[in-house]
């Protein structure tokens, strides 16, 4: 592993636990949070932080010779939802801050590079069940297709040029710690908040909407996994698919249910069912437990009591300040 890690984008949902995790692996000195803005003061506190404009070649570049970084974990992007919103500004985002990257890496002013890709390269013309690593690839959202677009200039900066990149397509990811940043899989998140604090949920997708799910523990262990593998082991370099479980917001509710039997869930499917329509139901991810022996661990029970046990601490700590 290289020895001084630059993290792109460490105040969002899946950037800022994997720079608590890489610093409690690597040291503090080691491991440098950046963003675009401090507003994120649990993670621009806690260590190294630098203000980062990811889509700034100059402002990425002065940040790493600064600190000497030889390894960037690039997780500044604008999802789904709201890309939908703002499609030109998510294009702009998430392919200029992809080429910044990758031509450091080309210069050899780094050398390696984690870049997240999604099941969002997917679209309605792909296999929906245990789709497979190399399949019909047509997105239809933006930012579906500035992930579909990434993975191919990865593949190319690897054959071309010999980069070092490295990619996983992330399903949905469900944290106790931070609120998700605009993505068709919120829901699965926001269920769990409102759980604790109303009983009731209102979901923005049907009830039989199945798709693939991550805890954000084995997120963030699969992200690091395969950056300390060794890279004869990594054979896909576009991206590689990567499943835990799949379930649909029926299902959370029942699981919920189990815990607090007053819970009740209703449905009110906004623009994100035809997005989430678009997107495959469960993932074959074959390849990347035979190259670098990826393995999750939570399953839908599991990742029910954690949210519920963490979500109903944090919001008693909140009740008892505010009184």
């Amino acid at each position: 592993m290289s020895s001084k890690i630059l993290i792109i984008g460490a105040c969002g949902q899946i950037g800022s636990e994997l720079t608590y995790r890489l610093r409690r692996l690597f040291g503090d000195k080691n491991v440098v949070a950046s963003d675009i803005n401090a507003n994120n003061l649990e993670i621009s506190k806690s260590g190294i932080f630098e203000i980062v404009d990811a889509q700034d070649f100059t402002s990425v570049k002065n940040c790493i010779e600064k600190h000497q970084i030889d390894t960037v974990y690039l997780m500044a992007a604008m999802l789904s939802a709201t890309g939908e919103k703002h499609p030109e500004k998510a294009w702009d985002l998430n392919t200029d801050s992809l080429f910044h990257v990758l031509n450091l890496a080309k210069d050899k002013i780094i050398k390696r590079i984690f870049w997240p890709s999604s099941i969002a390269v997917f679209g309605p013309t792909t296999p929906t069940k245990y789709t497979p690593q190399y399949t019909t690839m047509e997105p239809s959202t933006v930012y579906g297709i500035t992930k579909q677009v990434g993975e191919r200039w990865c593949e190319y900066y690897f054959n071309k040029y010999g980069v070092d990149v490295r990619s996983i397509r992330y399903p949905g990811i469900i944290s106790w710690k931070t609120l998700p940043g605009g993505g068709t899989t919120d829901y699965a998140v926001e269920i769990y908040h409102e759980a604790i604090k109303t009983n009731q949920y209102q979901c923005f997708l049907k009830a039989d909407t199945e798709l693939p799910m991550m805890f954000m523990d084995d997120a963030i262990k699969a992200t690091i996994d395969i950056m300390m593998a060794k890279p004869k082991d990594i054979k896909i370099r576009s991206s590689y698919n990567l499943a835990a479980i799949s379930f649909t917001p029926q299902e959370v509710a029942d699981s919920i249910k189990k815990h607090i039997p007053e819970f009740e869930i209703s449905y009110a499917p906004d623009f994100r069912q035809e997005i989430a329509n678009s997107w495959p139901k469960s993932i074959n991810d074959s390849y990347a437990r035979q190259d670098w022996k990826w393995k999750h661990s939570f399953l839908l029970e599991d990742i029910t009591q954690e949210m519920l046990f963490q979500l109903g601490k944090k919001y008693k700590t909140i009740k008892k300040t505010s009184q």
